[in-house]
């Protein structure tokens, strides 16, 4: 299923839709700030090992983030929300980074890799934030790569419906994205390190 999403407004009515996929534990297919991302609700495994199936990952190795609504509820899954963590999620975010923390045990076990790290993003992107308030929790993401040989990302909705339409249960179209994923930053050892250069710049 292709579905428009206003993404200045989003219309309630479809993101009701959309969050009732995630709650039976479907997988969607959604715009972010970056590229577009697959995700599914974070408690529900079954879909969760359905899109590490899809793109060819081991959730315990692979970087998996989750998509928060706020910094508090990043607080939930991370014991790192220290005053200077705070203070550098504040400054960016919304926006198009990745935050590498130490998790906490809230963060389910399938996660919970050797070095018990998670990824949060909180994107400036309305659908996103939308779905996760109306979810009540994150979503799992993970960025929707392409086999194009010029563009690593899909960039528009209906190339992606084409590709994975019979593979998800719904694919979010809110408008064209861009070809430039996230910035990925660990916090884990104190001082901020980037590890991935992407959108964005980092303001310490």
């Amino acid at each position: 299923m292709l579905l428009e999403i206003n993404p200045d407004n989003p219309q309630g009515r479809y993101i009701d839709q959309a969050v009732k996929i995630l709650e039976d534990g479907g997988v969607i297919i959604y715009p972010t700030d970056t590229v577009y991302g697959i995700g599914c609700d974070i408690f529900n495994s079954k879909a969760v090992d359905k899109i590490c199936k899809l793109r060819n990952l081991d959730p315990v190795k692979a970087r998996l983030s989750f998509m928060c609504s706020d910094i508090s509820q990043i607080s939930e899954y991370s014991n790192q929300i220290d005053n200077e963590t705070f203070k550098l999620l504040k400054r960016n975010l919304p926006g198009p980074f990745t935050f590498v923390l130490n998790s906490n045990n809230k963060v389910p076990k399938m996660f919970k890799n050797r070095k018990r790290t998670i990824g949060v993003r909180i994107p400036d992107n309305n659908i996103v934030q939308e779905l996760v308030k109306g979810l009540g929790r994150p979503i799992l993401t993970t960025s929707l790569k392409s086999d194009d040989e010029i563009l690593e990302y899909f960039t528009d909705a209906y190339d992606i419906h084409e590709d994975f339409g019979n593979q998800v249960d719904i694919v979010i179209d809110g408008g064209n994205a861009g070809n430039n994923p996230s910035t990925v930053v660990d916090c884990t050892s104190g001082e901020p390190v980037v590890l991935r250069q992407g959108a964005g710049e980092l303001r310490l």
